[in-house]
């Protein structure tokens, strides 16, 4: 992988983060971030329990489709989610640090299927989350329109 690529990939991350409220909201931090691939970390603040007191499940969910976002418009092209499901493992409290981490199953031209893990700070996994984008044929910066 040429570098660069891996620097399109935090460029595009670096203005989707900046563009993106709920994702600044949510406090996540980019961590890692390579063409296909990025790592996520958030603290689960008061405000995300629900009333049961433990997080809400859009919180982690909202984790993973950051992270499913930012992994499939790492190569250039906008790419917008199709359709996403997510399996809860366990419960997610006030204080947890989570971390959202992709792995690209396939990409292609005009689809990209990912599965998104998501484990607290134990490293114990709290949830699954599979993601399918649509690859537009639109690009985040000029420059890259002649490129994948």
């Amino acid at each position: 992988m040429t570098m660069q690529k891996e620097e399109l990939a935090k460029k595009i991350v670096k203005k989707m983060m900046a563009d993106d409220a709920f994702s600044q909201w949510l406090g996540i931090k980019v961590v890692d971030i390579t063409p296909g691939y990025t790592k996520l970390e958030m603290t689960v603040r008061d405000e995300m329990v629900n009333g049961f007191n433990v997080s809400h499940g859009g919180i982690a969910f909202s984790l993973a489709d950051s992270a499913l976002a930012f992994a499939s418009n790492s190569y250039g092209r906008v790419a917008v989610a199709m359709e996403n499901n997510i399996s809860f493992m366990k419960k997610v409290v006030p204080g947890d640090t989570l971390t959202a981490k992709t792995d690209e199953l396939s990409i292609g031209r005009r689809i990209g299927v990912y599965n998104i893990s998501i484990t607290n700070q134990d490293d114990a996994q709290i949830a699954l989350f599979r993601g399918t984008v649509f690859r537009t044929q639109e690009y985040h910066f000029k420059e890259n329109s002649n490129k994948s």
